[in-house]
């Protein structure tokens, strides 16, 4: 029964600190734009990431022999 006593002012003390710790959140902006971030990403440019030249095409080279099981004898 004595570890109620610590245990309830413990408890308000972690639900005073998370209030806290909202209202700082909620003054600071950190809920103004929520949907922007999650648009953002869908329209980003990704031009710098595709690259310039295109691959060479494996057309050109001869097939490779996959029957082999190892270097010729």
């Amino acid at each position: 029964m004595e570890i109620l006593y610590m245990l309830v002012p413990l408890a308000i003390l972690l639900g005073l600190t998370g209030l806290v710790a909202l209202i700082w959140a909620i003054r600071h902006g950190q809920f103004e734009d929520m949907e922007g971030p999650a648009h953002r990403i869908l329209f980003e440019d990704d031009q710098s990431l595709v690259p310039v030249q295109p691959p060479p095409s494996t057309a050109e080279s001869p097939p490779a022999d996959h029957n082999s099981a190892g270097p010729p004898a």
